[in-house]
């Protein structure tokens, strides 16, 4: 395998994001406070019912579930638009651990030296997203469920406080009794990571060793309001086990998500242990492997798959693969073979209308206004924010939960150049919302053709 840059980010931005010269960000000052004691069971009587045994044909959403989405993604989103100043976060990230049980070897999202989240910082965090309108609350690891006990301290408070509470999981820690307690508590939504069906080499988050924790939550589901995704990630060697997750999904009604794998966006320290030779990156030989598996999917995505992803978001996977290669494609070809026509290419392109292939022949996204540092933010284990998931690592200092410092013009000016070269599926949603015209058609096709009913979508379908 040829070597692996050890990130995609220019040269300059990286050292202004890696070595900006001052002490970096700082962690707010303690205060001591702690999260309330959950009651449990608050719904005994959903604890005995075990749900259907068979999930139905389609989802059903009672007009309580509609107003806590509403309430969660629609009216901050209003607030966003009709209040003065630039942050206004829709969705933010918690990390409350930044360790992990599993070792998925592209995955750099992780450091066991790192200490959990505590509830002086997940109190002051909850509340200062409260305040800015903020809604969506995703808890991120690492795997958030290493402390099941804390988490469920977190979902009940931020839910209480009208958050539509997400958790991203590998599932391995999700047993019955922790889902009995996060169900109770108010999660909407369980995010499934799930990339193989069995254990396979540098890919530990497989269903099989998950699915009994899987199947309880699918019929719990039912009982407690919450919804199940899969989040699956394309990469050079589960390319069947994607296809067989994707008809396991479709046959229990569960939405799917896939994201293209990819080395991080910045360098990173020594915990990241997997950059050479690694199984799952994919290599220019895969490409026309990767390229079926992607237009299966969409084939799948049009027949009436739930998917998050869009057609056309699906194929611009394609060109994002092909991005690090640096390859003028204008000389070697779609598949680095120079075999295919001129013609050909500019099909392929054409299909693709948010990327751009500039005059070195290197493919790029098209600028698509990215809303991170503005409606998305992260929040570090130790409570100092970013702008974004790729940025974790990075030492420059916008600031802490007491004083955040995100300045737009910075943001701008780094923008310029990353967004030009990440594929973050929920920025590149929350950019296309954007656009009054959009969200009107989007909400009208909901509200006359749907009424709110259904499974997951994209927003551009």
């Amino acid at each position: 395998m040829a070597t692996v840059p050890k990130f995609r980010i220019d040269d300059e931005i990286h050292d202004q994001l890696m070595h900006p010269g001052d002490k970096g960000p700082q962690p707010p000052a303690a205060k001591g406070l702690t999260l309330p004691e959950p009651p449990f069971p608050q719904h005994p009587e959903l604890i005995q019912d075990p749900g259907p045994a068979f999930p139905p044909e389609k989802r059903h959403w009672s007009a309580p579930s509609i107003y806590r989405k509403m309430r969660g993604w629609l009216f901050p989103y209003i607030r966003s638009r009709v209040l003065p100043g630039e942050l206004h976060p829709i969705t933010a990230y918690l990390f409350t651990e930044y360790k992990c049980n599993l070792d998925c070897w592209y995955c750099w999202a992780y450091n066991n030296k790192v200490k959990g989240m505590t509830e002086d910082v997940a109190r002051r965090s909850i509340d200062w997203l409260h305040d800015r309108g903020c809604r969506v609350l995703a808890l991120m690891g690492g795997e958030p469920l290493l402390r099941p006990q804390f988490v469920h301290k977190v979902v009940y408070y931020a839910a209480k406080k009208g958050f539509w509470v997400y958790i991203a999981t590998n599932g391995r820690l999700l047993r019955p009794d922790v889902a009995d307690l996060l169900g109770d508590a108010g999660v909407a939504v369980f995010n499934f990571a799930v990339d193989a069906w069995d254990l396979k080499p540098g890919l530990p988050k497989a269903l099989v060793p998950a699915q009994k924790n899987l199947e309880y939550i699918l019929r719990k589901q039912h009982v407690y309001d919450y919804m199940v995704f899969f989040n699956m990630n394309i990469c050079r060697n589960n390319t069947g086990d994607i296809r067989k997750l994707t008809e396991y999904a479709r046959a229990h009604r569960i939405a799917t998500d896939y994201h293209i794998n990819e080395t991080p966006m910045l360098e990173q320290d020594e915990h990241f242990k997997h950059l050479e030779d690694n199984p799952t990156y994919i290599r220019q030989e895969d490409w026309r492997r990767i390229d079926d598996l992607i237009e299966w999917i969409v084939e799948k995505n049009i027949s009436g798959y739930q998917m998050v992803n869009s057609p056309r978001r699906l194929r611009e996977m394609k060109a994002f693969m092909r991005m690090s290669s640096g390859l003028d494609l204008r000389k070697h070809g779609w598949y680095g073979e120079g075999a295919e026509s001129n013609g050909e290419q500019a099909r392929l392109l054409a299909s693709m209308p948010g990327i751009v292939q500039n005059s070195d022949g290197v493919l790029r996204f098209s600028p698509w206004n990215c809303r991170a540092g503005q409606n998305n933010v992260i929040i570090r284990t130790d409570g100092t924010v970013g702008p974004c998931f790729p940025m974790y690592g990075s030492t420059y200092d916008w600031g802490n939960i007491d004083e955040p410092k995100f300045d737009q013009k910075q943001l701008a000016c780094m923008k310029e150049w990353c967004q030009e070269h990440c594929f973050s599926t929920l920025n590149h949603n929350l950019a296309y919302c954007y656009n009054d015209a959009r969200v009107i058609k989007w909400l009208w096709s909901q509200v006359i053709k749907n009424k709110f009913q259904g499974g997951a979508r994209s927003f551009d379908d």
